[in-house]
């Protein structure tokens, strides 16, 4: 995931906002105990999506893919009042984890926190969402895109992560495995479906944004 030299990635998250002392104890926490830790969104992805939730109010957001739900408390710092965010994990061994911080954060109310495979919970879950983030298993991006895409509102977002996958999409000399074919098809689709426009931004593991124009 170091797509910039150290010093220059220093100096951004010097001059971007600071993640709070809750969050900054779950990203602790989390490489302490739990497996994968760079599965965390960390302190600028962290502030990038809390400033997109910012920027656009949503009053419904989505996310497929809770982990620690480090994504989620900073999604959640923007919604409108009222607003609510689900999100969808099959690991029930770290729930209890989860919903401490989601309680200590005071988000209880705010965050629908669902445990099962989301190919199975979504279908089943209501729009309108004005904003979905994906950062689930690789495999199923392209499924997850199309169950939430009639979901999202028009001139809503849909925001995937991983989109750079360490640099494997540009590796093209070497053999490609399924999970980086999974983010190349889907980078793909992104380009070539005329429901939506993309930009790709290079932030931490990447960041594919798109917005549903019809």
């Amino acid at each position: 995931m170091e797509f910039i030299p150290e010093d220059i990635q220093k100096y951004v998250e010097e001059h971007s906002g600071k993640e709070s002392e809750l969050l900054s104890k779950l990203d602790r926490e989390t490489h302490q105990k739990v497996l994968m830790p760079r599965m965390l969104s960390g302190h600028l992805q962290g502030r990038v999506l809390s400033m997109v939730s910012h920027m656009m109010k949503p009053s419904r957001i989505l996310e497929i893919g809770t982990y620690t739900g480090y994504s989620a408390i900073c999604l959640a710092e923007g919604l409108a009042e009222g607003g609510k965010l689900i999100t969808l994990d099959k690991n029930e061994e770290i729930e209890e984890m989860v919903r401490g911080y989601f309680e200590e954060a005071g988000l209880s109310d705010q965050i629908d926190y669902r445990i099962g495979n989301a190919m199975d919970l979504i279908p089943d879950i209501e729009g309108p969402f004005d904003l979905v983030f994906i950062d689930a298993d690789k495999k199923n991006y392209l499924n997850y895109f199309n169950l939430v895409i009639e979901k999202v509102r028009i001139g809503g977002f849909i925001i995937a992560d991983n989109v750079l996958w360490s640099g494997k999409v540009v590796q093209t000399e070497k053999k490609i495995d399924t999970d980086t074919q999974a983010i190349l098809d889907y980078n793909r689709s992104m380009e070539e479906d005329d429901r939506v426009e993309n930009v790709l931004l290079p932030i931490r593991d990447g960041l594919m944004v798109v917005r549903r124009k019809q």
